[in-house]
């Protein structure tokens, strides 16, 4: 194993990395991120607040991947879904994922120190290492509870949260709203990406809501988040009036989206959860960001 990983040249093992940590997944949060992050500046944000969120985006979700996969590498060998991660196959070692996750700390607390001496603001400095540990704790939840899937959302929830502080240095309720809406989107579609692992999650002793409730009661309980999720989005609408008809078409298409991911899994057919997890939901995460950052523009 230690062989297989030292063989390879440091662009290939960042190659690796980026592609076991599915950097590509960032579409999930980062559209609420800067979404917030343009309601909270009233219109184009400073460009070099901007850029310190888009770092701590970064910075932040490599550490918390990396987090992951240090700590699930032995359930991750026992998963066949997950065994051929980098860890576990042998081709990054441990000691490569723990440089890694340092240098993204020292880079998203540089970030957040940089809105205290450009900007003024303290708090994104303040809060960086709870963030950070928080982000990192989500591996531990599957060990105990199967609010697992909430605790990744809040993970997630953070994003908005945390953007409009470190523009406003306050906090209100829109992104809370928002923040909420991302807990309980994010949330019931990890339900539906766990169905998937039921097998390996009972063998193992992981703890999800389709190992403790099934695959057919999981489903269910992702639906109802998902109705708790739309809810949220709606009220959000009312607490930002710059959100206009751009936003709220937006919803409107965010609900048909949802409602054609649940008609693409079923208890006796898992074999779309890989479109249902991403494509629909990557989707919709750019979809709302892109119509709400217009709105926002164009209310000014």
């Amino acid at each position: 194993m230690t062989q297989a990983s030292t063989s390879l040249p440091l662009v290939a093992k960042l190659g690796v990395f980026t592609r076991d940590i599915k950097i590509s997944h960032t579409v999930f949060a980062l559209p609420f991120a800067l979404l917030s992050t343009f309601l909270a500046a009233g219109g184009l944000p400073p460009l070099g607040k901007l850029g310190l969120i888009l770092l701590c985006m970064i910075a932040a979700r490599s550490v918390a991947m990396s987090a992951n996969r240090l700590l699930d590498a032995q359930l991750d060998a026992l998963n066949p879904r997950t065994a051929r991660r980098a860890i576990p196959a042998g081709v990054l070692s441990r000691k490569f994922y723990l440089v890694i996750a340092m240098a993204c700390c020292i880079a998203f607390i540089a970030a957040t120190a940089g809105f205290r001496w450009a900007y003024h603001n303290p708090w994104p400095l303040w809060l960086a290492v709870p963030v950070l540990a928080f982000l990192c704790a989500y591996p531990l939840l599957k060990r105990f509870t199967r609010l697992c899937h909430y605790y990744l959302g809040m993970a997630l929830g953070l994003a908005p949260v945390c953007a409009w502080i470190a523009v406003r240095g306050t906090l209100n309720s829109p992104p809370i709203l928002m923040g909420a809406a991302v807990v309980c989107w994010t949330a019931g579609f990890d339900i539906i990406y766990a169905c998937q692992d039921y097998q390996s999650d009972l063998a193992t002793g992981v703890v999800s809501v389709p190992a403790r409730l099934g695959i057919a009661r999981a489903l269910w309980v992702a639906r109802l988040t998902h109705v708790c999720s739309v809810a949220f989005l709606i009220a959000l609408a009312t607490a930002a009036p710059q959100l206009g008809i751009g936003y709220r078409i937006g919803v409107g298409i965010a609900v048909l989206l949802l409602i054609f991911e649940h008609a693409l899994v079923r208890a006796d057919d898992l074999s779309k959860v890989g479109v249902a997890f991403f494509t629909v939901n990557g989707t919709i995460s750019l979809l709302l960001g892109t119509l709400g950052i217009a709105d926002v523009l164009l209310h000014r």
